[in-house]
């Protein structure tokens, strides 16, 4: 069995300017079924409504710690929705 390490990305030490490029492009480079934990000193709401301008779909958005210091959300890409395997069930 493959263990599959998840990126944790702590923006709390990194500019702000650089945090939503950095979670975009290590969300990007996510496989298909994974997540990254992001780690923060405030509700990032504004990264979430981003992520639906930009991804609407095609993300999974959990927060695992809700402040008051720290918040920590799970956000993931999603295994693509079944369309139906085309059998009978009955």
């Amino acid at each position: 069995m493959t263990t599959v390490t998840q990126p944790v990305i702590d923006v709390r030490t990194i500019a702000p300017r650089e945090r939503h490029p950095l979670i975009f492009g290590t969300f990007d480079a996510l496989p298909i079924g994974q997540s990254l934990l992001l780690v923060n000193d405030h509700d990032p709401k504004p990264l979430y409504y981003q992520f639906q301008a930009e991804l609407n779909g095609q993300f999974d958005w959990e927060y695992l710690e809700s402040g008051p210091d720290v918040w920590q959300v799970r956000i993931g890409k999603p295994l693509p929705a079944a369309t139906g395997c085309g059998c009978n069930a009955g």
